[in-house]
């Protein structure tokens, strides 16, 4: 193992253990009291390694600086983002993290839950890790590295940077974020308080990837509110919420625009969540397009399904709630594409090939990009994301660690040799 690998892999089984996951029905910021246990983690270890200007920010985003060293003042300042909490889609109390020495290429099991198996045959790219140190839980939670597995990539790197001055590189402004996973990770003030030109998230998949293209995102609350009645003496009063609710679902094009039977550049509409009494239901739904148009499209959809719904039982109440959660980065960037070929440059420094595909989810780069700091996504080799079968490779991290080290000496003109 490399000293990269040996920390990285620290850093990550260190930080997974630290319960941040988010909540997107709290309306505070941060969703949850617990992500400020990472955050001040993290806050204490910028201060140790020697970063500057360590804050948390009353949104809850954990700000350093890792100054620009002698003669590259000038360099463009950079940003570097990962997010803390992890996805409420999943358990994430009580982590225990398992290192899988030379995965030899077989069925990974788990103790705390026997039938569960990871393999080739269940996620594709564990088949071309033979050799790599892999790191799952335990069956029972997910593991967190999304994007736990970012911030130990990014931890790396800055402690690096500041050990070994002689790196050339410009200003360096890191920022950990909350509430990614809800929707809600960039803050209005955190373009301003970044002071970056242009940013990074470490929050991609597979080797090499280095994303400029994401979804676009709404997202819908449908509330449907029926007539209460006792069930025995309920004949021409009592009007179901939930049977009401259910048909909305029927109307909808499951066949063929739902997460499960999409793919590529095609979009969906997702219902995630039903909860409600025969009085009064709500589902909750997210939309994604790679277009503004598609998105709009499935956004009329479901007012059109609510709208027929309604017409069905004029004695309920349903109400279609949209709202716009992130837009596609690629608007964006594909003005300006330097960001882009500084991190692909930095990939082939690596002798790697860098990979850019659409990203059929967001990230804080998506805001970021929209709201004036251009932000591509770089990889962190984090797989089957959002649930107990979550895995990386410690390998995939420490190359991480090394392009994102290569993105600092190519923005200040350093070429990578």
């Amino acid at each position: 193992m490399t000293d990269f690998d040996r920390e990285v892999e620290e850093r990550l089984v260190r930080y997974v253990q630290v319960d941040s996951q988010s909540d997107e029905r709290s309306e505070s910021s941060p969703s949850t009291a617990i992500q400020l246990d990472m955050a001040r983690l993290l806050a204490e270890e910028l201060r140790e390694i020697g970063a500057a200007d360590v804050t948390i920010t009353d949104y809850g985003v954990v700000l350093a600086t890792v100054p620009a060293t002698p003669g590259a003042e000038g360099a463009p300042v950079i940003g570097l983002l990962a997010h803390v909490d992890t996805a409420p889609a999943y358990n994430a109390t009580g982590v225990k993290p398992r290192v899988h020495r030379g995965y030899n290429g077989g069925p990974i099991t788990y103790p705390d839950a026997p039938d569960l198996v990871l393999s080739p045959e269940v996620s594709a790219y564990l088949g071309t890790k033979m050799g790599d140190d892999i790191i799952t839980a335990s069956g029972s939670t997910l593991l967190g590295a999304d994007d736990k597995a970012g911030v130990a990539i990014i931890m790396t790197a800055a402690r690096h940077l500041l050990a070994q001055p002689e790196i050339r590189h410009g200003k360096l402004r890191l920022a950990f974020t909350p509430d990614e996973e809800v929707g809600r990770g960039v803050d209005r003030r955190l373009p301003a308080d970044l002071g970056a030109d242009f940013a990074y998230t470490f929050d991609g998949a597979g080797l090499g990837e280095i994303e400029y293209e994401s979804f676009s995102a709404d997202g819908a609350i449908v509330s449907i509110t029926g007539v209460s009645a006792h069930p025995g003496w309920a004949r021409g009063k009592l009007v179901n919420a939930l049977h009401l609710a259910a048909k909305l679902v029927a109307l909808l094009p499951q066949a063929t625009m739902t997460p499960e039977v999409t793919e590529g550049r095609e979009g969906f509409l997702h219902l995630y969540e039903i909860t409600g009494t025969a009085a009064r239901a709500e589902l909750r739904f997210i939309l994604r397009d790679f277009e503004l148009e598609g998105l709009s499209a499935k956004g009329d959809l479901l007012r059109q399904a609510a709208a027929a719904v309604q017409a069905t039982e004029p004695r309920a109440r349903v109400v279609c709630d949209i709202r716009p959660q992130y837009r596609n980065m690629r608007y964006w960037l594909e003005k300006d594409m330097t960001p882009v070929e500084i991190a692909r440059a930095a990939v082939r420094a690596e002798g790697l090939e860098p990979v850019s595909v659409p990203i059929r989810g967001g990230t804080d780069g998506s805001r970021l990009t929209e709201m004036g700091v251009p932000t591509p996504n770089v990889f962190t080799g984090m797989q089957e994301i959002h649930g107990p079968l979550e895995w990386v490779s410690v390998q995939d991290m420490a190359a991480a660690v090394r392009v994102c080290l290569r993105i600092a000496e190519n923005a200040a003109g350093e070429p990578s040799a």
